[in-house]
């Protein structure tokens, strides 16, 4: 059986990470397995490891094939540094102290060189928000000036318009009143001539019934003067 050092997806969608496991090589990604040896989740900066060294080490030692993400996780920890010392100590080349001694010490400047990555990541993010920051206050000026400059052109509008209104309501009035011409409906309600039954109402004259009553000239009996009439005066044959 080749055994295989794999990564074993565990979490949900949008958060994966990893398990580190020993399997047949010929058994599904997420199918059974011989032994947990870590994890790996991907979703922290830098990302971060659970690695059981001695058993890693072993499944190493012993010929147990990592796929390339498995190889580069175990390079990481230090895992094939230590099988390449142990095969060093095999060959003579030096004791098991002095492998313990140099795999200390290259584990130290590792982590430091993954402390010094970790400041550079943190330093340009750093950069990085700033220069975002400067570019939202630049853009925010900018629209702080075109507000500024639309609200002044509004004011200056408004101060014409105000000013506008305050000549044509001098200027109005000899404008306004010359509707005279226009307001001559009053000829139209010139129903004086309409109201000319001044004439029909008139009746004085009819009601001068003072002509009429001229009776005077009729109740003149006085033309009843048969005075003359009376001269039987004349009656002189008396003296004949």
């Amino acid at each position: 059986m080749a055994a295989k050092i794999r990564l074993q997806r565990r979490g949900h969608k949008g958060y994966a990470f990893y398990s580190i496991v020993i399997a047949d090589s010929r058994a599904p990604r997420d199918g059974k397995f011989i032994e947990k040896i870590g994890t790996y989740n991907p979703n922290t900066n830098p990302a971060t490891v659970d690695l059981n060294f001695d058993r890693a080490l072993y499944w190493v030692m012993v010929g147990a094939q990592p796929t390339d993400t498995a190889r580069s996780i175990l390079s990481r920890e230090g895992v094939y540094m230590m099988k390449h010392l142990k095969g060093g100590v095999k060959k003579g080349a030096f004791d098991e102290a002095t492998a313990q001694a140099k795999f200390d010490a290259w584990k130290k400047a590792k982590e430091s060189s993954i402390k010094a990555i970790g400041v550079k990541e943190e330093q340009a993010k750093r950069e990085l928000g700033k220069a975002k920051l400067e570019a939202e206050k630049k853009v925010n000026e900018a629209i702080a000036k075109k507000v500024a400059l639309k609200r002044a052109e509004a004011r200056a509008a408004e101060a014409e318009a105000i000013a506008a209104e305050a000549g044509a309501d001098e200027a109005a009035p000899a404008v306004e009143e010359t509707p005279a011409v226009e307001a001559t409906p009053v000829a139209e309600e010139t129903p004086a001539k309409e109201e000319a039954p001044a004439k029909e109402e008139t009746p004085v004259a009819e009601e001068a019934p003072t002509t009429k009553e001229a009776p005077a000239t009729k109740e003149a009996p006085a033309k009843e003067t048969p005075v003359k009439e009376e001269v039987p005066a004349k009656e002189t044959p008396a003296e004949a």
